[in-house]
């Protein structure tokens, strides 16, 4: 009978013990996941000024672009016959048109960037949730227990 009793509440230490142990690897891991998108995270976020920049840089070249083209329109429009002003027409919409595409892809690439920053920081709030299961305390006291009288300050 004393060996049974014995057996009994060794077998539940090493059942608790296990138990723990497998809580504090998942809390593990998923610090470690948080950590991962953290670290993604602040790379994204340093480069969101240098991706702003070259989005409004892009931009202002692709408006300077569309403003020689149409002035060099002009220019065509008043002689069509000119090869001189027909060559630079073309010349500036062919810039006009490579300008506005470079404007277009990092228009893009901060449209990705930022995604990807919203990404992360909801992946890191998932995270953040499935690790305050680990580590939520949860304390009732017995004076909570007992039913409160309702605030008499305030009307409704």
């Amino acid at each position: 009978m004393k060996r049974v009793l014995i057996l009994t509440s060794v077998a539940t230490f090493f059942l608790c013990i296990s138990g723990f142990a497998q809580v504090n690897t998942d809390s593990l891991a998923i610090v470690a996941k948080i950590s991962e998108y953290q670290l993604k995270l602040g790379k994204l976020q340093n480069t969101v000024n240098k991706k702003t920049n070259d989005k409004q840089t892009d931009s202002l070249q692709a408006q300077q672009s569309a403003n020689a083209n149409a002035s060099a329109a002009n220019t065509l429009s008043a002689n069509p016959q000119d090869k001189k002003d027909a060559r630079q027409a073309d010349n500036a919409a062919g810039t006009a048109k490579s300008d506005a595409r470079k404007a277009r892809k990092a228009q893009d690439r901060f449209d990705d960037v930022n995604t990807e920053i919203l990404d992360l920081q909801n992946k890191i709030a998932v995270q953040q949730l499935k690790l305050d299961k680990f580590t939520r305390v949860t304390y009732v006291s017995a004076a909570t227990a007992t039913p409160l009288l309702p605030d008499s300050t305030q009307h409704r």
